[in-house]
């Protein structure tokens, strides 16, 4: 009899399999899940199995985006009034803000403010306008001189010699170019077009001017009620954010303005000295070319040079050179200065931005792109990096 414990594992069938153990089962997903899933299946199979109206929809959205970028195209201009009026609000704020600072009241610091910006395109106008229509009289009447001028010299008496009869033919066709009605009226179609693009021009300057005072009187008002706009939780840090933006934005514009006014003063003071020509139309030119951010002093360096040697050639070295050190001291010695409120942004945005913004809308483009590159930037250091650094 054996002695052998029958619950030994000598007495397991190597037939027989250990079972395994069986791994814990899945738990089914929350019934929401599921149901929005099924809803969300069933809406795509809904919209396939009725093409006609999954079409009819979608070419109602494509019509929409149409009409609704049409409208756009149709106010454009209204837009663009509407952007220069907003920032020649806030680069006149500041001035506002300094008045108010000494103890008048906002409305009288408005008036003083805009009264003074009047003068001062009435100034710029009272300088430039006389000396353009001067000079263009001038060149009228000094056009039949140069005509006769021109006969008389051996390049018109060689180019007679060689090409007599066909040059009296291209006279000929100009005479007859200049007496014929049809091309009068095409001259003057010419003048009148001229005459409707400055007078849109002067109304469209009037539109802004006077949208720019009431941004300018309800400046406060608007940013309160973009405030409301935020939740209340949020209310705080979108009030400094807007706040650090419009000072920003109005110092920069500020002190571009200021910059640009520095500029036209050395240019007319270098004009005098050197007696160069039309000392006050090339402070304005500066002026106006100035005012492009980064590349606009590098650019009436050369035009300013440039017109410069026609008149004398030494003079045109010392005004080249001259300038060029009022850029180095501008650079580097006023810029700080003047730029020290508004928000400092890298040169190769600057020029992205003036290169992005004179595509879109030109000059008034390239002068409000800075800005707006300025507001971007701010915001991006302000909300974005701070959310990114908090991801862990």
């Amino acid at each position: 009899m054996s002695t052998e414990d029958p619950g030994s594992p000598g007495d397991l069938d190597e037939s027989q399999d250990v079972e395994s153990p069986v791994p814990p089962a899945e738990s089914p997903p929350p019934a929401h899940d599921r149901g929005s899933t099924r809803s969300k299946l069933r809406a795509a199979l809904d919209a396939v199995g009725h093409p006609f109206g999954f079409g009819f929809v979608l070419t109602l959205g494509g019509l929409a985006a149409i009409l609704l970028g049409a409208a756009l195209t149709s106010l454009s201009t209204v837009l663009v009034y509407i952007v220069l009026a907003l920032f020649l609000a806030l680069a006149l704020d500041p001035a506002v803000r300094a008045l108010e600072r000494r103890g008048l009241a906002r409305p009288w610091g408005i008036t003083i403010t805009l009264l003074t910006f009047l003068l001062a395109i009435a100034g710029v106008l009272w300088l430039i306008v006389p000396t353009v229509v001067r000079q263009v009289a001038h060149f009228v009447q000094g056009i039949p001189g140069m005509v006769d001028d021109f006969m008389d010299s051996t390049f018109f008496a060689r180019l007679e010699s060689s090409f007599g009869e066909g040059l009296s033919t291209l006279t000929t066709q100009i005479e007859g170019f200049l007496t014929d009605p049809n091309s009068l009226a095409t001259i003057g179609g010419g003048a009148v077009q001229a005459g409707v693009g400055i007078a849109n021009g002067l109304s469209g300057a009037l539109i802004i001017l006077v949208l720019a005072l009431y941004f300018l009187a309800s400046l406060r008002s608007m940013k309160r009620a973009l405030y409301r706009l935020a939740p209340a939780r949020h209310r705080p840090g979108v009030e400094d954010l807007t706040e650090e933006i419009t000072q920003s934005v109005g110092a920069y514009l500020a002190g571009m303005a200021v910059l640009a006014l520095f500029n036209a003063v050395v240019v007319f003071i270098l004009h005098l000295v050197l007696g160069l020509a039309f000392p006050a139309l090339m402070a304005v030119t500066a002026f106006c070319i100035t005012i492009i951010p980064l590349v606009g002093t590098v650019l009436f360096w050369v035009i300013g040079s440039f017109f410069a040697v026609f008149v004398d050639p030494v003079s045109a070295l010392v005004f080249a050179i001259a300038y060029l050190v009022y850029m180095q001291v501008e650079a580097y010695l006023l810029t700080p200065r003047v730029m020290s409120r508004a928000i400092s942004i890298p040169g190769a945005l600057v020029v992205i931005g003036a290169l992005v913004g004179g595509t879109l809308l030109g000059l008034i483009g390239a002068l409000i792109a800075i800005p707006v590159t300025a507001a971007v930037l701010l915001i991006i250091r302000r909300v974005v990096v701070p959310r990114q650094d908090a991801k862990t």
